[in-house]
């Protein structure tokens, strides 16, 4: 994997060239953007400037994820109590609309941020696979693949937690659609959660999605977690619901922290190359400084190196 880590780990912070010096400084390679107002406020002019004079400025390649909420004003402040409410395949046609609108205001963001990709996500938690989820993606793509195109960004669907999202299903939307120029984010840690319990894979599906999706997977994201059946202590938080609960599972931990077995998740991802883009796309912490984010990264991406030097042995 070549070095990559999202700017998620700050995502409880605005955004500013500080931060965003000490990712650089761990050796990343590759920089994701998480559009959130209160994190990167894409429609205030400054703001985009101010990233757009950084990225000028630094060799590293820069990548926007699609925001995740909708908000009334760019102040509106975020709670990790808050469920993600962004749909860009509602049923309901007036909820799509104003996703799709959203999104494309921080597309409009590399008018002058040099962004390569953008990271789609289809559906929200447990979003149903059926026709009018498949109808819905394939217009929604079809629209953002558009509007994306002259500002030079690639399309690239995430998997979430959802029916619509998993590697054979993200491969039929894209091959039913004919987005022969569309790629995939796969993201690891949710592979993970998606292991059936009674027959669980040691490489967390990771082998079987790179076939389903070979030559179509444009970047990784790598985190951690402790897998889906794990007991989250968030369950007996009476305020805290259920579903926000449940979707804490998805707890983007730090490699090593969770359960998944990377030295099986390296070997399953030998066919897609070094050059692939592997973002660490780690959960905020207010508390963890930049310097120890930068150290923490730096160690993961040497790690990494070892294991590739030692597989070509």
């Amino acid at each position: 994997m070549q070095p990559g880590i999202s700017t998620h780990v700050f995502f409880q912070h605005r955004l500013h060239p500080g931060l965003l010096d000490a990712l650089a400084s761990s050796g990343a390679r590759t920089i994701e953007i998480f559009a959130a107002r209160h994190h990167f406020d894409y429609t205030d002019a400054p703001a985009v400037r101010e990233l757009a004079a950084w990225f000028r400025s630094n060799p590293a390649r820069g990548v926007l994820h699609q925001p995740v909420y909708i908000t009334d004003r760019a102040d509106t402040q975020w709670s990790r109590h808050v469920a993600p409410n962004l749909n860009l395949i509602a049923p309901e046609k007036f909820r799509r609309i104003a996703a799709m609108d959203e999104v494309k205001r921080a597309l409009e963001s590399a008018e002058m941020v040099p962004f390569a990709a953008v990271v789609l996500d289809l559906g929200l938690r447990d979003t149903r696979w059926d026709d009018a989820a498949i109808e819905h993606s394939l217009t929604a793509i079809e629209h953002l693949k558009a509007f994306a195109g002259p500002l030079g960004l690639k399309l690239l669907l995430e998997n979430t937690q959802n029916e619509v999202t998993t590697p054979a299903h993200l491969r039929h939307i894209l091959e039913a659609g004919h987005f022969d120029t569309v790629g995939v984010s796969l993201d690891l840690g949710r592979l993970h959660l998606a292991q059936d319990g009674a027959k669980p894979a040691n490489d967390s599906g990771v082998g079987e999605a790179v076939q389903l999706l070979a030559g179509r997977i444009g970047q990784l994201h790598v985190n951690d977690n402790h897998g889906p059946f794990a007991p989250h202590e968030a369950l007996t938080d009476s305020a805290i619901s259920f579903q926000n609960a449940m979707e804490m599972k998805d707890e983007h931990l730090w490699p090593g922290e969770g359960t998944i077995a990377w030295s099986a998740i390296n070997a399953a991802l030998a066919p897609l190359g070094p050059d692939t883009p592997g973002i660490l796309e780690i959960a905020a912490d207010r508390d963890e400084s930049p310097d120890a984010v930068a150290r923490k990264a730096r160690t993961f991406f040497e790690q990494q190196q070892r294991a590739r030097e030692a597989q070509q042995r």
